[in-house]
């Protein structure tokens, strides 16, 4: 079949799937008559086209597919989240960036204990106490740490005191909301509320 030329081949597999004219399938026909090889070479593509078309209605038992499935060796976790990491990077980052941050922000609610107030210049500071003096009044937000602030006149934003206590005298006025924070989580939660509003205020 080495010395036939190549369309003798190609007019084989055209007879079997049925697209030869009628005067190349005279050519083939005739070429087989006297060509030994060839004889051998297309019984043998239609033995392999016979054995196909046997199998084509064996189907796989019921359950195959889940029985390999579950023969498989199990994944190592370790690869599932590597996995994940690599097709979500951005959350992957974020997600990072939150953990570091609320761990820092832990360890500076642990680690400071430094009084410290919000700079205006209408409040008197005592010690570690912040006093908004009667007939005072406060435009802005009043953030005191780790201090105790009495508010006598009054306080045109928000009061926060962070590891401490606030006393609002009789006369005094808050416009804004008054809030305790004693515990790392509310710290962590307050830092967080601020850095957002901050961000989207420089916007």
């Amino acid at each position: 079949m080495g010395k036939c030329p190549e369309k003798f081949v190609e007019y084989m597999h055209e007879y079997l799937d049925d697209e030869l004219s009628s005067a190349h399938e005279a050519e083939l026909r005739q070429h087989l008559q006297t060509c030994e090889e060839c004889q051998k070479h297309f019984h043998e593509l239609k033995k392999t086209i016979a054995l196909v078309q046997s199998t084509a209605h064996i189907q796989a038992p019921s359950g195959f597919t889940a029985n390999v499935m579950s023969r498989l060796p199990k994944e190592n976790k370790m690869i599932g989240i590597q996995r994940w990491f690599r097709a979500h990077p951005l959350l992957t980052a974020a997600s990072l960036f939150i953990l570091l941050m609320m761990g820092s922000l832990a360890s500076s609610f642990k680690g400071n204990d430094d009084f410290s107030v919000t700079n205006h210049s209408n409040i008197v500071v005592n010690n570690n106490t912040v006093i908004v003096p009667e007939g005072e009044t406060v435009k802005g937000d009043i953030v005191v740490r780790n201090g105790e602030i009495r508010i006598e006149g009054k306080v045109e934003g928000n009061v926060t005191v962070i590891n401490g206590q606030q006393y609002l005298a009789s006369a005094g006025q808050v416009t804004g909301q008054i809030k305790e924070i004693n515990e790392a989580f509310s710290w962590i939660w307050f830092q967080i509320k601020n850095t957002f509003f901050n961000v989207v205020e420089a916007f």
